[in-house]
């Protein structure tokens, strides 16, 4: 394949520059890992992109486990890795691994595309990408002191409470987030205290070159794939119907509070003075509508965290 090849190309050149003369050591030291990255995007910029059509016809001859086609389609988003690998550079990997495991992601991606979504694959395939970088940071990562199974269920948590936290603008509870996630109080308590004893393991940043925290950069299983994320725009506009069912108080409160139906985006205590009750009583009445709306959603068949995106 010529994907095969392309690799091939890239470890002949490390090998060669691996196997240098006594004469060749004297010269000035060069960036090796940037020369190879160099080949490999020389190589990259043959290959040729698709438009939409073309990514339509080819998914489906892939579905149908067309060879060729799954070949053309991962040749031609080749640099798509690597753009969003560029991204996670001083993350502790050097660049070209990060490239392979998004080529990883990418083929992935190729395999898993239905076409007819209705979006472009490119959206799709930086989903699948980033998410195999990320479990490759964390899996080469040696820092952390707690079984990578924890400190992924820990982000979860953590995630879910940062949503919850910027959504009801307060301090949420191990309460709300089990609520949210369906999961029971207990278990949610003790990830918090887990996370409160070992801060210092999971707050340290991924490398020596990094601002990032550690905890960052695990991924998150649970994330929704493009395809559901894709429905945002769908939900957008069927939003206007969906609110004239529920109570009259709960539109006032959702239209305040995320800024619909003409009105600008307001913070609870905000809402609570403007509708003369307490800002407790606004929270509950949010809480109440995005419970009615996240089962309207699943009624019409859209995914119930589109709210949230």
């Amino acid at each position: 394949m010529k994907m095969q090849r392309n690799t091939e190309r890239v470890n002949h050149g490390l090998m060669l520059d691996q196997e240098q003369t006594t004469e060749q050591k004297t010269k000035p030291a060069i960036d090796k890992s940037t020369d190879a990255t160099q080949i490999y995007l020389n190589e990259l910029s043959k290959s040729v992109l698709l438009t939409a059509a073309e990514e339509i016809e080819l998914g489906r001859l892939v579905q149908k486990g067309d060879q060729p086609a799954r070949q053309r389609m991962i040749e031609s988003n080749l640099r798509l890795v690597v753009k969003i690998s560029r991204r996670y550079m001083k993350r502790g990997l050097p660049l070209l691994d990060i490239i392979e495991e998004g080529n990883l992601g990418l083929i992935r991606a190729v395999e898993k595309f239905d076409p007819e979504k209705g979006f472009r694959f490119s959206t799709y395939a930086t989903w699948w990408i980033r998410q195999t970088i990320e479990r490759a940071i964390m899996n080469q990562t040696r820092t952390i002191r707690l079984p990578i199974h924890i400190i992924k269920e820990m982000n979860i948590y953590l995630k879910k409470a940062r949503e919850l936290s910027q959504l009801y603008d307060t301090e949420v509870s191990a309460e709300d987030v089990a609520m949210e996630l369906g999961k029971p109080v207990e278990d949610i308590e003790r990830m918090f205290r887990l996370h409160a004893e070992n801060v210092t393991s999971i707050d340290v940043t991924a490398g020596k070159d990094s601002d990032q925290q550690l905890l960052d950069t695990v991924p998150d299983n649970s994330a929704e794939e493009p395809a559901d994320i894709m429905q945002s725009d769908e939900v957008r506009k069927n939003l206007g119907q969906w609110l004239d069912k529920l109570s009259e108080k709960q539109r006032e409160v959702i239209a305040r509070r995320f800024g619909v139906r003409g009105y600008h985006p307001s913070t609870l205590e905000s809402v609570a003075n403007e509708m003369g009750v307490t800002r407790e009583r606004v929270r509950q009445i949010q809480m109440g509508a995005l419970k009615s709306l996240r089962v309207i959603l699943e009624n019409e068949g859209f995914s119930p965290s589109a709210l949230i995106h």
